[in-house]
């Protein structure tokens, strides 16, 4: 009954044309991944993936998916996010560490070059245009800003949120997965809007994205759904998924990370242990 009934309100949530997919399905990777957590294009152009229970970074081809690296297999414990800064480095969220692992390219590859924390159950970690970094700790709620090893601000009250993403503008979005909400915060983490309600049917949003056109691309894992959202208007521009799991195309199983490359959308299709590509056909 409790499966129907949340089924039920992701299904009415939202007017009809708001259901339609905003993507079509182009293909899957084989599922050579271990619940995949956040992905993202690196400045090689390659498909950066957090794979939580395989505690390592799986690297693939955007175009065939296929895995063309490894990196730091059984090192990073429980990895969940992956972001890449103005420095071309990777800043790679570690939950079991407490940790931001920090990897530099040598030679074409990735190669740990530090930690830093502790951030009590780092989830989420994003190397902002302005060279500060932003991590999530969803042990005590906390949204941090840092510069080096410098603390510059910290906000509260998000429990459990996973993600942070920066927006056209410079500002960040948080996927404040435990409230069903987005929050978007200025650089020094004042709190400028809340993106929540019925009509976008949030059971639980763990991470997002933003495209070339500001648009909100949202994984709301618990809902089997992918959103893709206009901040401004706050209109819900079309979902894959359907809100049963599932495998295939429009189907997915507790969806976590999501990339955007151009026309292309890409999403950790977590409980399928792969990484599925969708496309916008442009004429």
């Amino acid at each position: 009954m409790q499966v129907l009934v949340l089924y039920l309100m992701v299904l009415f949530a939202t007017p009809g044309h708001a259901q339609t997919p905003f993507a079509s399905f182009d293909r899957a990777s084989e599922p050579v991944l271990n619940d995949p957590h956040d992905l993202t294009i690196g400045p090689d152009g390659l498909l950066y993936i957090a794979d939580k229970f395989g505690d390592r970074i799986v690297v693939m081809d955007p175009d065939t998916l296929a895995v063309v690296d490894i990196i730091a297999a059984g090192q990073l414990p429980f990895v969940h996010d992956i972001s890449f800064g103005p420095d071309a480095k990777a800043y790679v969220a570690v939950t079991g560490r407490d940790a931001v692992a920090i990897f530099a390219f040598q030679d074409g590859r990735l190669v740990l070059e530090n930690m830093i924390g502790p951030f009590a159950r780092t989830e989420g970690a994003l190397a902002h245009s302005n060279g500060r970094l932003y991590v999530i700790a969803s042990g005590t709620g906390r949204l941090f800003a840092v510069s080096g090893t410098d603390i510059l601000a910290v906000t509260g009250g998000l429990f459990g949120a996973h993600d942070v993403a920066e927006a056209l503008d410079g500002s960040i979005w948080v996927a404040d997965n435990a409230r069903q909400r987005l929050v978007r915060f200025s650089p020094d983490l004042e709190q400028l809007q809340v993106i929540e309600g019925a009509k976008y049917g949030f059971i639980g949003p763990r991470y997002l994205a933003v495209d070339d056109f500001g648009r909100l691309v949202v994984a709301d894992q618990d809902a089997h759904r992918v959103l893709l959202i206009d901040p401004v208007s706050g209109n819900l521009l079309g979902v894959i998924g359907d809100g049963y799991p599932g495998i295939g195309p429009f189907k997915l199983n507790n969806p976590e990370g999501v990339a955007v490359l151009g026309n292309s959308y890409f999403f950790a299709d977590s409980d399928n242990n792969r990484v599925v590509k969708y496309v916008v056909v442009m004429n």
